[in-house]
């Protein structure tokens, strides 16, 4: 959550220097124009397809965005969402949190998490978003949100999608060069609804407000990964989340693209692992026979593969 009682974050002196010495240290001074290559695990974004970008800023946000389409996330329709610098889509209202909390949170609070951490664009990378009903665009969905669907379900054929990209972003006090870059892609044709999650490179789990460290951008309380229905029993901590193993989620997917996750969200469909205290980056993930199952979703729920791309 935000800062708590008698916790102030504040720019500490060392994050003072960096901002203002932004041709010297780490990702200062990324700022750009990029545009996602052709053919790569994360769709374009940038100024030269049309994006928007979110201030350069703390904690910060978009403003409220008018969504062209309902998106139905959990039975639950929604016309507008934000596009949170600490790595979260939210519906309703914007999240400044920059502690990541494991799912499900008290409250209506239903946002998708592609990477819930202490972002601050003031040290560098950008935070794109753009909806879309470009034919092209819509055409590599279908392709691409196939493995999600299983017959009898007919195959997807979005008619709009929304894309949200972290690129080259730094945590909260940095002092190097770390970055991370990462993308949610939400898709509907107007009944059934997807949200997909890319990761490009991670290198970071923690800001130094969450007690992570300024030289590695670990420790502390890591990133969260996943999604909160906002019903308080629909949700989704993808296996590592708050561990170290947050930093592989880029090379393990479940629909057998690494650094890929898909996800049907009109109605609830993945289901949780056990959490995992003692995972590191690098070491295979062995997905739980038995997955964790609210009462209130025991018979909706199916297992959620998890596949270990090397």
């Amino acid at each position: 959550m935000g800062p708590r009682p008698g916790q102030m974050k504040a720019p500490p002196l060392l994050l003072l220097l960096l901002l203002g010495h932004t041709d010297e240290w780490g990702p200062l001074g990324t700022w750009g124009a990029p545009m996602g290559p052709p053919g790569g695990l994360l769709y374009p974004f940038g100024p030269e397809v049309g994006d928007k970008a979110t201030p350069h800023e703390d904690d910060g946000m978009s403003p409220e965005i008018l969504l062209w389409e309902p998106f139905s996330f959990y039975g639950h329709p929604h016309r507008t969402l934000y596009v949170n610098n600490n790595g979260v889509v939210s519906f309703g209202a914007g999240v400044p949190e920059f502690t990541p909390r494991p799912f499900p949170l008290p409250g209506h609070r239903p946002f998708v998490a592609p990477y819930w951490a202490d972002v601050d664009t003031r040290l560098g990378g950008d935070v794109f978003y753009r909806q879309s009903q470009d034919p092209e665009l819509l055409a590599r969905l279908a392709r691409d949100l196939a493995p999600a669907v299983t017959p009898p379900e007919p195959p997807p054929r979005p008619t709009w999608a929304f894309v949200a990209t972290w690129y080259r972003v730094s945590y909260f006090g940095s002092a190097s060069n770390k970055t991370n870059t990462f993308q949610a892609v939400l898709a509907t044709h107007g009944a059934t609804c997807f949200v997909m999650l890319n990761y490009g490179d991670l290198q970071w789990t923690t800001g130094i407000a969450n007690q992570g460290d300024a030289h590695t951008g670990m420790g502390g309380v890591p990133a969260q990964a996943g999604f909160n229905s906002g019903d308080d029993g629909h949700y989704y901590n993808i296996p590592g989340s708050r561990t170290p193993a947050v930093l592989s989620v880029g090379r393990r997917s479940n629909v057998g693209v690494p650094g890929r996750w898909v996800f049907r969200v009109d109605e609830f469909k993945a289901t949780e692992g056990p959490p995992v205290a003692t995972e590191t980056p690098g070491t295979p993930w062995v997905t739980p026979s038995t997955p964790r199952v609210t009462p209130s979703t025991q018979r909706e729920t199916t297992e959620e593969k998890v596949y270990i791309c090397g």
